[in-house]
C-alpha cells in the first residue's frame, strides 16, 4: 500500500519543534524520534510551505570580551545565531565588495532560477591598487628620448620576433641543490642581455620587430615572495624594489638593442601566475616611458590574450596557465575573425610550462617556449627537467616563418662567472 501523506498537524508540529528546540538533534532527543523520520517530516513541511508561529530563539554560541591596555574590561558581547536551522544550511551572504563576477539564470517569466557568484577579493583588489598606483606614478616617469632609426638597408618584407619565455627575474637557485646552475638577479640580468643581443645581431635587419614577454617575467608579485593565488613560498633573491628596478632595466635594454637593428618595435607584456599585478603595472609604465618614441608601440591592453597582425601573419600570445593549447586556435578565430580571414600564417606563443613544444591545428599552430633560467629547488625536487634557450623567429610577409635562431645560456656562462 502507498504511504499516506503527512497530516497538516504533523507538518506544523515539525516546524514548531524546530523553532522551539533549535536543531534536529535536539528535537529527536526531546521527542524520542528517529532522525530520518523527523527529517522526512521537516522536508515535507517546508515543501508544502508550513512556517512556525513561534519566534526562533537565539542560541548562545559564546562570548567575546574586549580589554584595554591595563587589562580592564571595556566591552562584552554575545555570539548568537537564530535557532531553527543548522549553520551549514544557513544562507551565506557575500560581501558585495568582494564579488568579481555574478551570473544569473532566469526562467521565461523572468524569475531567478539559479545564480553563480565568483569571489576573488585579493586578486581583484591587488590589481585595482596596482593599476591606480601605476597610473599615478607614470605621470612623473621621464620619457625616453626618440632614437634615430638605423641606417642602411632594412627588409620591409621581414618581421623579427623575439619571444621572451618565463624569465623569473628575482628567483634564486643554488647549483649544489638543484643540479642545474646558479641563478640570482645579477645572473638573470647578464644572461638575458647576452642572449637578446646575440639574437638581435644574428637576425637580418627586418624593418619591424615584435618582443612578446610571455608572462612570469618577475618571480613574485609583492614584498612577500609567494605565488599570488596559492601563497606557495618562493626562493627569492634581493628585495622587491630591487627586483623591479633591475627588471625594468633589462626590459629597456632589449628594446634599445632592437631599436638599433629595426625601424619599428612592438612590445607585448603578458601577465603570468607569478606576476599578474606587476605585469599590469609594467604595461602602463612602459607605455608612458616610450610615449615620445614614435618607433616603439606598447600594447597596453589588460586582456589575458594579445594579438599582432602583420601582412599574412597573425600572432597570438598568452601565458599558458589558464587556457589549454587546443582551445587557443578557436579563441583566436573568435577574438579576431577579420584578421583570421586576412591572414594565412597563424601562431600562438605561450610560456608557463618551461619546455618546448609545437602543435599544429587546422589553420593555426601553438608553440610553447623554453626559458633561460635554470631549475629552482622546487622544480628540481619535483622531477622537472628540460633544456634552456631563447629564440628569434623571422617571418616573411607572404610565406610565414622563414628563419629561426637559438641561443643557449651555456654560451655565456664563462662571461657571467667572470
Amino acid at each position: 500500500m502507498p504511504t499516506p501523506p503527512l497530516s497538516d498537524e504533523l507538518c506544523q508540529g515539525a516546524v514548531d519543534a524546530m523553532a522551539t528546540h533549535g536543531s534536529i538533534a535536539t528535537v529527536c532527543r526531546a521527542l524520542d524520534l528517529n532522525r530520518s523520520t523527523f527529517e522526512g517530516r521537516l522536508r515535507e513541511a517546508r515543501r508544502r510551505g508550513f512556517v512556525s508561529a513561534i519566534p526562533p530563539k537565539m542560541v548562545m554560541k559564546g562570548q567575546s570580551t574586549l580589554y584595554n591596555n591595563d587589562g580592564e574590561e571595556i566591552a562584552r558581547w554575545d555570539k548568537t545565531r537564530l535557532a531553527g536551522i543548522e549553520p551549514e544550511d544557513a544562507v551565506q551572504i557575500q560581501d558585495p565588495k568582494k564579488i568579481v563576477k555574478l551570473s544569473t539564470l532566469r526562467d521565461q517569466q523572468g524569475k531567478v532560477v539559479q545564480q553563480w557568484i565568483s569571489e576573488k577579493p585579493e586578486d581583484a583588489e591587488r590589481e585595482r591598487l596596482w593599476l591606480l598606483y601605476a597610473e599615478k606614478i607614470a605621470m612623473a616617469v621621464p620619457r625616453a628620448a626618440p632614437v634615430k632609426a638605423p641606417k642602411g638597408k632594412s627588409h620591409a618584407d621581414l618581421l623579427a620576433v623575439y619571444p621572451v619565455g618565463d624569465q623569473h627575474h628575482g628567483m634564486q637557485a643554488w647549483a649544489e641543490e638543484t643540479g642545474d646552475a646558479d641563478y640570482d638577479l645579477k645572473i638573470s640580468e647578464q644572461v638575458f642581455r647576452d642572449a637578446s643581443v646575440r639574437l638581435i645581431d644574428t637576425c637580418p635587419p627586418c624593418e619591424q620587430a615584435l618582443i612578446p614577454f610571455l608572462g612570469d617575467f618577475l618571480h613574485y608579485d609583492s614584498y612577500a615572495a609567494v605565488t599570488p593565488a596559492h601563497k606557495n613560498l618562493l626562493d627569492a633573491d634581493g628585495r622587491f624594489p630591487k627586483m623591479v628596478e633591475t627588471g625594468v632595466r633589462i626590459i629597456r635594454h632589449i628594446i634599445a638593442a632592437a631599436l638599433e637593428r629595426h625601424k619599428l618595435v612592438t612590445v607585448i607584456f603578458e601577465g603570468g601566475n607569478h606576476d599578474p599585478a606587476t605585469a599590469a603595472f609594467m604595461r602602463i609604465l612602459l607605455a608612458c616611458l616610450y610615449e615620445n618614441e614614435p618607433r616603439v608601440t606598447i600594447d597596453k591592453s589588460p586582456m589575458g590574450c594579445h594579438y599582432f597582425e602583420w601582412h599574412k601573419v597573425l600572432i597570438g600570445t598568452h601565458h599558458g596557465d589558464k587556457i589549454k593549447g587546443e582551445k587557443l586556435p578557436g579563441i583566436m578565430a573568435h577574438d579576431r575573425p577579420e584578421a583570421w580571414g586576412r591572414t594565412a600564417h597563424r601562431v600562438w606563443f605561450t610560456g608557463h610550462v618551461h619546455h618546448e613544444s609545437l602543435k599544429s591545428f587546422p589553420g593555426c599552430k601553438v608553440e610553447t617556449l623554453e626559458v633561460l633560467p635554470p631549475l629552482d629547488a622546487y622544480a628540481a625536487g619535483a622531477g622537472y627537467r628540460g633544456n634552456r634557450s631563447m629564440k628569434a623567429i623571422v617571418y616573411h610577409c607572404e610565406h610565414g616563418e622563414v628563419e629561426r635562431h637559438t641561443v643557449n645560456p651555456g654560451m655565456f656562462d664563462a662571461k657571467v662567472a667572470a
